[in-house]
């Protein structure tokens, strides 16, 4: 018996597991697929009555409530970008743990979102077209700045930046130019690959006076990138700092329906077993 798993990271905010859940849903519907929604971490703090009465499990507790059912095969898809270290350090040592107490689990994780080393697949940078378009009236050629939460790891950054090129191609008419930025990053020189910050940047002379949209590069809105949150008031800050500056975000990625589409391309190449991520084998039939 199979079960599928689209995962993200978890949030204390219940906008973001409600989006999860409507993108499961609109998942199960494009693919035939019974596809349910859960998440690393956080999202079981949430108070039941802000997710509609139905109380978020985090994907431990769901795995081994799934496996104790009976099923044999957990198929997970990676609601992330890239390769972030919830995914290949927490995620298997927690899949570790409940393949301990049922050996007859076996697991498949899909890939993230973005496959940089693959054939290239634009349709990631269209969705951010597309939304930066949503914003584009009565304006000409505006700089667009990509920005994305920061990472701990470069190879996270990288797909940042890959985007970003990506984009720039395809706003190449209605751009003045595309730039990337980090909400924030650690302390120390060794995580300076994320620089600029988007604080730093708005701030520069470059886009002083400017008329910038901001292509907002986060899955669901969250603490981070949600109403109130601390990207907009690094923009209400960078705007009231600097006369002229005009900055407006366009909407989420995980708020724009084309990210179906890449779900389901992931979800088939998981079903079919390659390309994953990461495999992880049953380790043979429970113990009596």
């Amino acid at each position: 018996m199979r079960k599928i798993l689209l995962v993200d990271n978890g949030s204390l905010r219940p906008q973001a597991t409600l989006n999860l859940r409507r993108l499961a849903h609109a998942l199960s519907q494009a693919t035939g697929e019974a596809v349910e929604a859960t998440s690393l971490l956080h999202s079981y703090k949430i108070p039941p009555e802000e997710l509609g009465g139905h109380k978020a499990v985090t994907l431990g507790p769901l795995a081994e409530r799934a496996a104790a059912q009976g099923v044999t095969e957990l198929v997970i898809l990676p609601f992330f970008f890239g390769p972030s270290r919830a995914l290949t350090t927490y995620m298997p040592e927690r899949l570790a743990e409940v393949q301990a107490n049922y050996p007859q689990l076996g697991v498949k994780v899909a890939l993230p979102l973005v496959d940089s080393q693959a054939t290239p697949d634009l349709r990631l940078a269209q969705l951010l077209a597309g939304n930066v378009r949503e914003r584009l009236a009565g304006l000409t050629h505006p700089r667009v700045v990509l920005v994305d939460h920061g990472s701990p790891i470069p190879e996270v950054t990288a797909v940042r930046n890959y985007l970003a090129g990506q984009l720039s191609a395809l706003l190449a008419d209605e751009a003045g130019c595309v730039t990337f930025a980090s909400m924030e990053r650690r302390e120390g020189e060794a995580y300076r690959f994320n620089e600029p910050l988007l604080e730093d940047l708005l701030a520069s002379p470059a886009l002083a006076g400017s008329e910038v949209i901001l292509a907002m590069l986060f899955l669901s809105p969250g603490r981070h990138a949600g109403e109130g949150g601390d990207i907009a008031e690094i923009c209400e800050q960078a705007m009231a700092r600097s006369p002229g500056l005009s900055v407006t975000p366009t909407r989420l990625v995980g708020e724009n329906d084309a990210i179906v589409d890449i779900l389901a391309s992931r979800l088939h190449q998981a079903l079919a077993g390659e390309p994953l991520l990461l495999a992880m084998p049953s380790k043979g039939a429970a113990t009596p």
